[in-house]
């Protein structure tokens, strides 16, 4: 009877060290983006970014982003949401957060990052997914000037559609520039779960 009880033993522990290992961390949380251009998922770190994300993840279960526009893109460098509305009302915030780009997390292609004004701890809803690696946006100092910004996340499905935003055609809106003429509408962003 020794061996059942042993037997058993290690089956309970071998399938609560998998089950251990394969729960959703905070680290693991995606989101998906469902956009008049198709849908891509972001993949938030909260582990090296834990201000950044769960402040990007309550924006996300308030339903903020839905009906925003990315308002600002530029082929070969980066794609800008999250703050404007397709007639360019800026939506209301919440406070600023501390910038996180000391985080060692870097601004390489795919990567998403909080956008901000020159003030360094700025950062409010407004984020952007960079288009190649942005290593002039990294963290190498604490001045104003070697702040850098902070990468919360990355895309980890849907890349394409993010790429197809940089083919459509821009131009000027009012004082906006790189605005695409045709707005492209998040329609809803989600919490996903595997």
């Amino acid at each position: 009877m020794r061996f059942p009880v042993l037997a058993m033993m290690l089956l309970l522990t071998s399938n609560l060290s998998f089950a251990k290992e394969n729960k959703m961390s905070d680290d693991q949380i995606k989101v998906q983006f469902q956009t008049t251009l198709g849908n891509f998922v972001i993949q938030v770190n909260s582990e090296k970014a834990p201000i950044s994300a769960e402040n990007f993840l309550t924006y996300v279960k308030e339903g903020f982003y839905d009906g925003t526009i990315f308002h600002r893109i530029i082929p070969g460098f980066m794609a800008q949401g999250g703050g404007f509305t397709p007639d360019f009302d800026q939506k209301a915030v919440h406070d600023p957060i501390k910038n996180e780009a000391d985080n060692g997390l870097k601004n390489t292609r795919g990567t998403v990052a909080m956008a901000r004004t020159p003030d360094p701890d700025s950062a409010t809803a407004q984020f952007f997914i960079n288009y190649k690696d942005n290593s002039f946006l990294d963290y190498t100092s604490p001045t104003p000037n070697g702040w850098g910004y902070a990468v919360f996340g990355e895309v980890v499905e849907g890349m394409d559609v993010v790429d197809e935003m940089a083919k459509q055609p821009t131009g000027n809106h009012g004082p906006h520039q790189d605005v695409p003429k045709t707005p492209i509408i998040i329609e809803k962003a989600v919490i996903i779960t595997e």
